[in-house]
């Protein structure tokens, strides 16, 4: 594959201010071909989270299709994250009424559809919520773990949590369904809290992309700004992590991301630890571990790549 050629991806979402960033980002640059995006029960309800990704989609001029997928985990309840992202789950921004076509393919089959009707090592998925959808492609259809080029996922964690003490969110959602996709064998990037906890929007990112004047930017203040108040009463952020972007950014530069090669897998039975992503840095990974965490992130090329992708909306043709 080309180096010039645009990598193509699956985002399984749940907007969720920040999956809306990583939505304008994947949509916004030449090195990305967005092939669809799926959505996943975890920020909100399924219901409302895939009408915000439809609706960030039309902000950003995307000519794509949101396929709904589960509305729940694999054997647990859902829990949501009203306390960050609101009641709508893009609380602070002033929403289209979506253009953009609602998929009539459950998300787990157009994921699976998709990946079988590919070349090997064409399609990367890129999952920011629970990974509910990505393990159940796999139960269903085992083939696409040989045909999926790569895993970049957000979620985990290796020192840190943010739901519980050692727990990130979208492990803790649905931690059977990570333990699923973090133990398939196909290659698996973790852009957990370490890295996305240094994407932080300062004052000083939301000026620049205030600048560019336009309606895509200025959903991205809004959002930034409910973010930022939410962060600060929640976790004690003086600036937001913008966390889901970085999976985006890692695939269009991937030297604006870190990472270091290490087995991981999901405790699934800990009183105090369901949910935490263990990985294993006591020694050099060998050949045979297909998973990888991200560790640095250069902050000022990351929100480069943001801010050109939220310019770059405005060279589109309306929906």
């Amino acid at each position: 594959m080309s180096a010039h050629t645009p990598r193509k991806i699956i985002l399984d979402c749940d907007p969720g201010h920040d999956d809306a960033v990583a939505i304008i980002l994947a949509g916004g640059n030449p090195a990305i071909e967005l092939l669809g995006i799926t959505t996943i029960g975890g920020n909100q309800t399924l219901e409302k989270v895939t009408h915000n990704a439809r609706a960030v989609a039309t902000v950003a001029r995307l000519d794509t299709v949101v396929y709904p997928g589960c509305d729940r985990p694999l054997v647990r309840p859902l829990t949501v994250a009203a306390d960050v992202h609101g009641e709508t789950g893009l609380d602070g921004a002033s929403l289209p009424e979506p253009r953009v076509p609602l998929g009539q393919k459950h998300g787990v089959d157009f994921i699976i559809d998709t990946i079988m009707a590919s070349d090997a090592g064409e399609i990367t998925l890129v999952p920011t919520g629970p990974l509910t959808n990505i393990a159940l492609a796999v139960r269903k259809e085992p083939r696409i773990v040989e045909k999926v080029r790569e895993v970049v996922l957000m979620g985990g964690g290796y020192h840190t949590g943010n739901r519980t003490a050692w727990a990130e969110f979208n492990v803790y959602v649905d931690p059977e369904a990570a333990h699923i996709v973090f133990n398939a064998g196909w290659p698996v990037t973790m852009v957990g809290l370490d890295l996305t906890h240094q994407a932080l929007a300062t004052r000083e990112v939301e000026r620049s992309i205030a600048e560019l004047g336009t309606d895509c930017s200025q959903l991205v203040v809004d959002l930034c700004g409910f973010f930022r108040e939410a962060y600060r009463e929640n976790q004690g952020f003086d600036d937001p992590p913008v966390h889901d972007p970085c999976t985006i950014a890692y695939l269009i530069d991937p030297e604006c991301v870190a990472t270091r090669r290490a087995p991981i897998d999901v405790e699934l039975r800990g009183s105090l630890t369901t949910g935490m992503t263990v990985v294993d840095f006591r020694s050099p990974a060998g050949p045979e571990c297909s998973t990888q965490v991200a560790t640095t992130l250069d902050h000022g090329r990351f929100w480069q790549l943001v801010t050109e992708a939220i310019a770059a909306v405005e060279d589109k043709p309306e929906l």
